[in-house]
């Protein structure tokens, strides 16, 4: 039997589904004919095929590249290049105080070594830290500000005045226009002789802002510090952790070489060869997260201390000026930058009570004033001279309650700054215990961590002996493995958390301060600013006398007020360090009885 004939349209069908089937293929051999200039975006591939997840790769085409291919490609293009004149303007410039050895380091940005360089760096060289410094100069100046109301007060005043008027007069007569220029010129003295307080507690108000600013700055530079220090010590922790996952992967990798051998010659099978594979891929993809870290650490490094890393020496031990917990929260009470700039806080807010007190009182002043000008509005033909003077006593008569409305708001606003005195005190103890307590357990548990490392060394190096001698698996071996992993990161990081957590402890206490850890090295001084600008706005004699009268009558004092929370008196038990041997209680005999401790 013949075929039967094709038709047209089942022609033009079977081509298109032959066009169709050819269109990935074309797609492959040819991937350039795809326009340049519209770039492939969009989400990753949906992983419609078999395998899900698995077979689609999150959008990276070569497992093995360290970039997928959907990433920008601008490594030579001059278009993407950014113009030096985009960029962001640079001047290096560092304070005048800097020492010229930190400034020289911090322009030169040569790799530091050493802890000591990196606080010092950090000291003098953190943006916070030096933008801090600037607040604390410019409060400097409220305190300038609040002693020149002590002082007189003269100011001047220069017109040139045209002036037209026109009269009108009696009925049948003409208007009566004059007209012409004349200059005066006054010059208005006012000195308080007596203002009941204001003045003082406006001095006492910027004395407090101040105290409480030079808080801020110890709490920022400690913070600084800690921040170096956490830092250093998360390099040399991280770059400790890449050595332990390389020294790991290539155990594994001669594990692999040596089982790959005795399966040549039938000793082990392919699944033995396979699980020390599978944890071989494993291992490789641990040093790529410990090189991801070391290099997130460097980056951190860089931010704090302004250098980059170099080869970093481990750091010499902290010291503590207090022996036990108890001794630290005494410490505390009296260096603490929290307990302290709470006190300032209340002490401002104080003085605002003392200000609003003293506004209702009156107040005495003294103006003066002299005038120079034309006595006649229309020219400057006849000239006139005053002189006048006056003692002024003003005062509030009845305002609808307004100044005793603000007297009770500023007496409730010291009261809460009173109460956050106490909740002050909580935190830091809390901050305090917290950090002893880490430090304690972590500094006690390097040891057991240190044992629990050779311990697995030991046994890992046994069991690879007792695999050839065929007495145990290969899965036991890689057991083994994995635990001595664990055990030199769990003691790396322990030995880095310990360091940190007793760097915490003294930023806590308020004691982690460039005279601590270094007594020797030059400080920044806040008060030599202070002493230069505070008496800039003194009149001699005068603010002198009218400052000692007017802190006679203001309200209040400047005394430190004490701790109202009922529980202030009450301190957290530290952690108790008991030895290994201590921890746990010894198991019952197989007769039910506990057996006797030895004496000691």
């Amino acid at each position: 039997m013949s075929p039967a004939p094709i038709s047209l349209r089942a022609a033009l069908l079977a081509a298109g589904a032959a066009c169709m089937a050819l269109a990935p293929a074309a797609a492959q051999e040819a991937p350039s004919q795809a326009p340049a200039s519209v770039p492939m975006q969009g989400p990753p591939d949906t992983g419609v095929q078999t395998g899900g997840l698995q077979g689609t790769g999150y959008g990276s085409d070569d497992p093995d590249s360290a970039r997928d291919q959907g990433d920008a490609q601008a490594d030579g293009s001059d278009d993407d290049a950014m113009s030096t004149a985009e960029r962001i303007a640079m001047r290096p410039e560092l304070p005048e105080e800097t020492p010229a050895d930190v400034a020289e380091m911090a322009s030169i940005g040569a790799p530091v070594s050493t802890l000591t360089d990196a606080l010092r760096l950090a000291y003098w060289t953190t943006p916070s830290l030096l933008a801090q410094r600037s607040t604390v100069r410019s409060v400097d100046y409220r305190v300038t500000q609040a002693r020149a109301g002590y002082g007189p007060r003269l100011s001047y005043s220069m017109a040139s005045n045209w002036q037209h008027d026109s009269f009108e007069q009696r009925r049948g007569r003409p208007t009566l226009v004059l007209s012409g220029m004349t200059t005066t010129a006054s010059a208005i003295l006012n000195q308080p002789l007596f203002t009941f307080g204001r003045n003082a507690s406006q001095e006492r108000g910027a004395l407090a802002q101040l105290d409480f600013q030079r808080q801020v700055l110890r709490s920022t530079e400690q913070q600084a510090l800690l921040d170096a220090i956490s830092a250093y010590i998360g390099v040399l922790r991280d770059r400790a952790s890449v050595i332990i996952a390389k020294d790991n992967l290539a155990a594994l990798e001669r594990q692999l070489s040596d089982n790959k051998a005795r399966l040549a010659v039938r000793e082990v099978t392919a699944t033995d060869v396979q699980q020390i594979a599978t944890r071989v891929s494993l291992g490789q993809a641990q040093v790529y997260s410990a090189q991801r870290d070391a290099a997130s650490s460097e980056a951190t490094f860089l931010r704090m201390v302004g250098v980059p890393a170099g080869e970093l020496v481990p750091p010499n031990p902290l010291q503590l000026p207090m022996r036990q917990l108890e001794e630290a929260f005494a410490y505390a009470e009296t260096h603490s930058p929290i307990i302290l700039a709470a006190e300032a806080r209340e002490k401002v807010s104080r003085a605002s009570v003392a200000a609003a007190k003293a506004d209702l009182m009156p107040r005495i002043d003294f103006q003066g004033s002299a005038t120079y000008g034309s006595q006649s509005a229309y020219n400057d033909d006849l000239r006139q001279r005053g002189l006048r003077g006056q003692v002024v006593i003003s005062g509030p008569i009845f305002e609808s309650g307004l100044r005793r409305a603000r007297v009770n708001e500023a007496m409730a606003a010291n009261d809460a700054d009173w109460r956050l005195l106490d909740g002050s005190l909580r935190e830091s103890r809390a901050s305090l215990a917290a950090s002893w307590n880490d430090w304690q357990a972590q500094q006690a548990a390097i040891g057991s961590y240190r044992d629990a490392e050779a311990s697995a060394r030991k046994a890992y190096e046994g069991a690879i002996l007792q695999q050839r001698a065929g007495l145990i698996t290969t899965l036991d071996v890689l057991d083994l493995a994995r635990e001595l992993l664990v055990a030199r990161s769990n003691s790396n990081t322990a030995i880095a958390n310990a360091y940190i957590a007793k760097a915490r402890v003294l930023a806590a206490a308020g004691a982690l301060e460039q005279a601590w850890l270094m007594p020797d090295a030059p400080r920044h001084d806040a008060e030599r600013h202070a002493r230069k600008v505070r008496h800039n706005g003194d009149v001699p004699l005068v603010t002198p006398i009218l400052r000692g009268l007017d802190g006679v009558a203001a309200v209040g004092n400047t005394a430190t007020r004490p701790v109202r929370d009922p529980a202030a008196t009450r301190t957290a038990a530290p952690i108790q360090i008991l030895p290994a041997d201590k921890l746990a209680t010894p198991a019952a005999s197989p007769d039910g009885q506990t057996p006797a401790v030895a004496p000691k």
